[in-house]
């Protein structure tokens, strides 16, 4: 008897989510996770998700393993699926889901709310901006960084940091499609001024409520999208006054819409979930 499993994606960030509810370990290993996101001897995928218990006062718990075997603080695109699937597990069970969850995660507490046109609404928190957050050597512990030069492939970048429960690194560029991320990417993630690796964003601002973003995953190498990655975009064009605290970003997987909310400093994502097929492994 195998293990049943769903797999979801958000803007083809893709998933392999497990009911993992009846107990607080996950089903699989790490590195049965590596085998079964291997994408020709495996289901192929991003990461694992497993849906887990409550732990305090939320209604789940999120767990993520990467394709590389590695667990991420939190992912964006990926709660986004985790919903989703929580919410079709209850219409399955009860004929009806709740409209949101508190979901616990190593990132801190996360709430996605679903909504009447089928996309997923997350309330993702107050960014963490000081470089003892991130962590990175590239600026004093109690410091902002906030386009500062790194040295990458021989080049110099000016680059922001911003944590949101995990580490990224932005930088402007005139055009995405020129960016080689298969090489850049492993450089960016390694260096060391990241003591805990580095997920980096390449952004073109096309209009300040209009983004273009790559990214090069921490764990994960080149991903069709981030929600993570898109919010710590949008933070950095505010702080780099490059863009508006409300703007979509388009990614190659399609667009995500964030807001960066002035009064209370939380961060909005909007986007797809959707199920691709289920299985047995």
């Amino acid at each position: 008897m195998g293990i049943a499993f769903r797999k979801y994606h958000g803007l083809g960030n893709d998933f392999i989510l497990l009911d993992n509810r009846h107990q607080p370990e996950p089903l699989i290993t790490p590195e049965d996770a590596i085998q079964w996101c291997d994408r020709h001897f495996g289901i192929g995928a991003d990461g694992v998700i497993f849906a887990l218990p409550a732990q305090g006062e939320t209604d789940y718990t999120m767990r993520i393993f990467n394709s590389d075997g590695s667990e991420p603080e939190m992912c964006g695109n990926g709660i986004r699926c985790m919903a989703k699937f929580l919410a079709d597990l209850e219409t399955v069970e009860t004929g009806s889901a709740r409209p949101h969850y508190r979901i616990h995660t190593l990132a801190g507490l996360m709430v996605p709310r679903m909504e009447p046109n089928g996309e997923v609404t997350v309330d993702m928190g107050i960014p963490w901006l000081l470089a003892e957050e991130i962590p990175t050597t590239l600026a004093a512990s109690d410091s902002k960084v906030i386009d500062v030069p790194l040295e990458v492939a021989e080049k110099s970048w000016q680059v922001t940091c911003v944590s949101m429960g995990n580490p990224h690194c932005i930088t402007f560029v005139n055009d995405v499609a020129a960016i080689p991320l298969e090489t850049l990417g492993p450089q960016f993630e390694h260096h060391p001024a990241f003591p805990k690796r580095i997920n980096t964003e390449f952004i073109q601002v096309v209009r300040p409520d209009y983004l273009k973003m790559r990214v090069w995953e921490r764990g994960a190498g080149i991903t069709l999208a981030c929600g993570t990655g898109a919010c710590a975009a949008l933070v950095a064009g505010v702080l780099n006054g490059k863009c508006d605290r409300s703007a979509t970003l388009e990614l190659p997987g399609g667009n995500l819409h964030i807001t960066w909310n002035e009064a209370d400093q939380h961060l909005f994502m909007t986007g797809p979930a959707e199920l691709a097929f289920t299985g047995e492994a």
